[in-house]
């Protein structure tokens, strides 16, 4: 079966995530792991292991939310796991550890425990996990089930790896994909790759008994354009490949990913390139 890791901290924004998997969840038929992780430095005993006090009350807000919420999960478990360390580390590792096949996550957030979505943390999450990942913003409202997905195509080869994904959650959610295309220059050869994509795209969707409509932009800046375009339609998924950009140090998304995740109010998918799902040949 099946498995969503959801980070949380039991705010509101991380609790609209959760709101959100648990939607995806019912259509796919997928277990939940909610994931809670306490910062090592300052909030830990000289063991470095979650406090007996805080432990006991981050188990107990886990139990109410599963009391609460397991019953609209038929067939299907909610569980939940502590881990201490850096947030975006343990997220991901415990991704990999269970063989999670999306992580849902908030992008900013404040806890009854502490601060920890604060910065770069939303993007970091997004880098570290091999997986695709769902980033949703604090206060926004966003209809559930998914209905519409934005997914934009530009002249990079890669930009098609993220369909596979993307058609496997449209084809459980019953839910059309909108292919923008997407020209950012009047170079033909540039161009023509834009519909060369789009083409083998909706080609795929065919074959998967994906629902799709097709349109085009002129844009200059990209970011703009997809979260613009994904308003207008009044989606509730814009899937995005992460542009990922990595170091021994340091683990970031590219400009463009970067700026959708931080500013769509829309929830954002993003989809690393080495990612290539089975059924998609590019």
């Amino acid at each position: 079966m099946h498995r969503i890791v959801v980070a949380i901290d039991f705010s509101d924004c991380s609790l609209n995530a959760f709101l959100h998997a648990l939607s995806i969840s019912q259509n796919s038929r997928s277990e939940m792991l909610l994931v809670w992780v306490s910062k090592a430095a300052g909030q830990t005993d000289k063991f470095g292991e979650v406090t007996k006090d805080e432990s006991k009350k981050v188990e107990k807000e886990f139990e109410q939310l599963i009391e609460k919420y397991q019953p609209e999960l038929t067939g299907s478990k909610i569980t939940y796991k502590i881990r201490t360390g850096k947030v975006y580390t343990e997220i991901a590792e415990e991704a990999r550890t269970s063989k999670a096949f999306m992580v849902v996550c908030g992008t900013h957030g404040a806890s009854g425990f502490e601060k920890f979505w604060i910065g770069s943390n939303a993007n970091r999450i997004v880098s570290a996990c091999t997986c695709p990942v769902i980033t949703i913003r604090g206060g926004i409202s966003i209809s559930r089930p998914l209905k519409k997905i934005v997914l934009s195509i530009d002249s990079t080869q890669e930009t098609r790896q993220k369909a596979s994904f993307t058609a496997m959650l449209a084809k459980s959610h019953d839910a059309e994909v909108d292919i923008l295309k997407l020209y950012s220059t009047k170079t033909k050869a540039v161009r023509q790759n834009v519909d060369l994509y789009a083409s083998q795209v909706e080609r795929f969707f065919i074959q998967e008994g994906v629902k799709y409509i097709t349109t085009s932009e002129e844009t200059e800046n990209v970011p703009e354009t997809i979260i613009r375009y994904g308003k207008k339609i009044d989606a509730n998924l814009i899937s995005i490949m992460t542009e990922q950009e990595s170091s021994a140090s340091t683990l970031w998304l590219g400009p463009y990913a970067q700026q959708i995740v931080n500013q769509s109010p829309i929830p954002v998918l993003s989809v690393h390139s080495k990612d290539v799902y089975t059924g998609l040949g590019f």
